[in-house]
């Protein structure tokens, strides 16, 4: 019996030591887990914003060109500059943007071709230049002006699903969202509603609640004095603008047009304005002002500032 017993342990063992070898040669022969594709980043990808005509993408573009400065501002900030080849005349930031003398207003389907792009991102009235790259099977994604900040996230994530960064677009919305609805959140609110005037040119073309920048200072309750003139950009007249007596005026032509503070307390009977008379007159940046990509964060902290020193004056 005892050789018996001694038999049957040493079988147990090595069937124990079989079992544990079988299970470890298993174990890392096993197949990875496969992870299945980002639905927002995986391709082929139908894009398309509302309003506009759809693109498909076979495959990640690795060669974009953008005709658009907010799209080029949206491309550089999801990571993808890296497959920018060339970029409007326009588009001046990021400063290592490799801008051309291209432009979103004017440039035709063979200038835009040379650059052997396989994505093309213009603005939605550049129908023309889609066509004629259509024909030679580049892909346009033609982006519309933004009007409010959701059309904004949206053209941001379109063009995240475009380049293989929906992952990335997707978390720069939510970032935005929380960084703008913390920033006007701790904004002092006013026992009534400030006025202002947004000078979009020295002739006085400006823009009402009805344009993408309108939209932005709605969020503070504020009252355009432009409104009343009805469509996005409209000219006002010296007088309409000194009979309104804004709180605020925010100067959106300084970098194109050398206008200041001093420059519109200097213009005839302007100085009677409360903006004016209480040093209230903002200098905003020009492209921050006017573009409707990820740097929109900055003006709104920029209004945000202006609304608080307003009420401390």
């Amino acid at each position: 019996m005892t050789g018996f017993r001694r038999l049957a342990a040493l079988m147990m063992a090595a069937f124990a030591l079989f079992t544990m070898v079988t299970a470890c040669a298993t174990r890392q022969h096993s197949p990875v887990p496969v992870v299945p594709d980002d639905p927002a980043s995986s391709f082929p990808a139908k894009v398309s914003l509302p309003g506009g005509q759809s693109v498909t993408l076979l495959q990640q573009p690795k060669r974009i060109v953008s005709l658009s400065p907010s799209a080029t501002e949206t491309l550089f900030a999801l990571g993808a500059g890296d497959q920018v080849i060339a970029v409007d005349q326009h588009s001046t930031f990021p400063q290592n943007a490799p801008r051309t003398e291209l432009s979103g207003f004017t440039a035709d389907a063979a200038a835009v071709a040379s650059k052997n792009p396989d994505l093309v991102i213009a603005p939605d009235n550049a129908t023309q230049l889609a066509e004629g790259l259509k024909v030679v099977d580049v892909p346009v994604l033609l982006t519309p002006a933004a009007a409010s900040l959701d059309d904004a996230y949206q053209q941001m994530q379109a063009i995240g699903r475009a380049t293989g960064h929906g992952n990335q677009a997707n978390a720069m919305v939510q970032k935005m969202r929380t960084d703008i609805a913390g920033i006007v959140a701790s904004t002092p609110k006013p026992p009534q509603p400030m006025s202002y005037f947004h000078e979009v040119s020295p002739d006085l073309y400006t823009a009402t609640s009805q344009s993408f920048v309108g939209n932005v200072y709605s969020l503070f309750g504020m009252v355009n004095i432009a409104d009343p003139a009805g469509g996005p950009f409209p000219q006002l007249s010296q007088e309409h603008v000194v009979q309104a007596n804004p709180n605020l005026i925010f100067a959106a032509d300084t970098k194109c047009c050398g206008v200041n503070a001093a420059a519109i307390a200097a213009r005839p009977g302007w100085h009677t304005i409360d903006a004016v008379r209480r040093n209230q007159v903002v200098e905003l940046d020009d492209d921050l002002a006017g573009r409707w990509g990820p740097r929109v964060v900055e003006l709104v902290r920029s209004i945000s500032q202006a609304v608080g020193k307003a009420q401390q004056g």
